[in-house]
């Protein structure tokens, strides 16, 4: 115990509320060794008794108990103690544990098993912030319900250690609007954390607009972000409204933020300071009323060393990290993810314990977009309700049929994406060169896809793409697209 400690212990009065007697042990002894003294029982009515008799100054209780829910009794507990500070310790790892008891009052979120050092630290300074009472919302009880019914509609699905730490950011963000920066390999879910983000958060009633900066060519990247009033430019035949104004009281996601032109770059970051932006060929000032998240697959860090990044925009947007781990690193998470996929297909058809090995050692470089994929093709072509190892290997090595699958799926997209573009932007059906106009918003996605499928190889993303080896080089140049060789691009 250190002398630091024992002065921040000193006279403070710990309330431990847990089911499981080896975790009252734990706590007891870990609050006790840095000076706190300890209260603990095994149910809730006792844990409120004590905050009824006014003892305690923290209270830290588990979920599911004998007699009451731990989250139910936040509210209870606040409005006898509106100061009491509570941290919710539980199993059920998942988001809407975490935003309910956010919601609820509960000041931290920790999931079972959870690192003791961590805790004490919570502990330690959850005691020295504001009370409780002062950070409580109205209608909590309501509240925790919308988040109930908006987790149906999300897929952030997992219980690794990792992805609950994204829930905990989520709920701990849900009042503010700062801005949010997601790194993570391509398949990941990025954006849809990012959508749970926005569910969560008290721009949810807003749009939720998302858009891919490396799927718009250079030269439209300002109209479309900020929009252009008619005869701005050549092309220009009508107004166009940008994602900014579109995403007016919402959540703007912006995507691949690292493929960005510096000339852009620029503008975003003046908006980010200054609230307010101008369309291309305007007057007028428009008010930026959106809560801005970002997400890239690539090192920001090393684009700002390389002079490819603004360091200031980086920083402006990296007030609050956050990284999307790819699922090789989170295998615990696959069998839940399977079951929701399942789930989303609208089968009743279930894996097997062997079929589930199967997925749970298969490498995933496509992340959780490919095991989505897979299991949906499962979900369609097996016959069988039960999914055996077989099927399951099969699904992931037949990629003749995986291939004719999303052939016809990427064709679907790619036709109603082509007419979107069209729709969203009049300046496109300008002149006579729309052809090429479309090529080019295509042509850099699809070469940074060849040149991660080849490790950075450009003779063989060359190759695949059936161009010349120094034609590749030009466009990769042409289109600041950034190469490691061996890794991503």
């Amino acid at each position: 115990m250190t002398k630091a400690a024992t002065k921040a212990a000193v006279g403070k009065t710990i309330l431990v509320a847990d089911d499981d007697l080896s975790v009252r042990t734990v706590l007891t002894q870990a609050l006790k060794r840095e000076g706190y003294e300890v209260l603990a029982a095994d149910n809730g009515a006792t844990l409120y008794q004590w905050v009824m008799e006014g003892r305690g100054d923290l209270v830290i209780t588990d979920v599911m108990m004998p007699g009451e829910n731990g989250l139910d009794l936040i509210p209870k507990i606040h409005r006898r103690a509106p100061d009491m500070r509570v941290i919710v310790i539980s199993a059920q790892n998942a988001l809407t544990t975490a935003v309910s008891a956010s919601e609820k009052g509960a000041l931290d979120y920790l999931a079972k098993p959870f690192d003791i050092d961590e805790l004490l630290s919570v502990v330690k300074n959850a005691l020295r912030r504001r009370p409780a009472g002062e950070q409580n919302n109205a209608g909590a009880a309501q509240e925790a319900a919308h988040v109930a019914a908006a987790l149906d509609k999300s897929f952030v699905v997992g219980q690794s250690r990792a992805m609950q730490d994204i829930y905990r950011t989520i709920a701990r963000l849900r009042s503010a609007d700062l801005t949010v920066l997601m790194t993570g390999e391509s398949g990941t879910g990025k954006e849809v954390v990012a959508r749970a983000f926005h569910q969560f958060s008290r721009f949810k009633e807003g749009p939720f607009v998302a858009v891919n900066m490396a799927a718009i060519p250079r030269e439209l990247i300002e109209s479309e972000l900020f929009g252009h009033e008619k005869g701005a430019f050549t092309g220009a035949t009508q107004r166009h409204i940008g994602k900014f104004e579109q995403a007016a009281g919402g959540t703007l996601f912006l995507d691949e933020i690292g493929d960005m032109p510096l000339e852009a770059q620029t503008r975003l970051l003046r908006v980010l300071q200054e609230g307010e932006f101008t369309p291309v060929g305007a007057r007028r000032h428009v008010k930026a009323q959106v809560r801005v998240i970002a997400a890239t697959h690539q090192d920001l860090r090393a684009r700002v060393r390389d002079g490819r990044f603004r360091e200031d925009l980086y920083y402006r947007l990296n007030v609050v990290p956050l990284h999307v781990p790819p699922l090789r690193e989170r295998t615990e998470d696959i069998p839940a993810l399977v079951q929701h996929f399942l789930r989303q297909s609208g089968t009743l058809k279930v894996l097997e314990p062997a079929a589930m090995a199967v997925f749970r050692t298969h490498g995933w470089p496509g992340n959780v977009r490919e095991l989505e994929n897979a299991v949906r093709r499962l979900a369609a072509l097996h016959t069988e309700d039960v999914i055996d190892a077989s099927a399951a290997q099969s699904a992931l090595s037949a990629a003749a049929i995986a291939g004719a699958a999303q052939a016809d799926s990427a064709q679907s997209d790619i036709a109603a994406m082509v007419a979107q573009a069209l729709s969203a932007d009049a300046g496109l059906m300008a002149g006579t060169d729309v052809y090429g106009r479309i090529i080019r918003m295509v042509e850099k996605p699809l070469i940074v896809r060849m040149l991660a499928m080849t490790g950075g190889n450009q003779i063989k993303a060359a190759e695949l793409l059936g161009l010349n080896r120094n034609t590749l080089r030009k466009k990769i140049r042409d289109l600041e697209i950034d190469v490691k060789k061996g890794g991503r691009s």
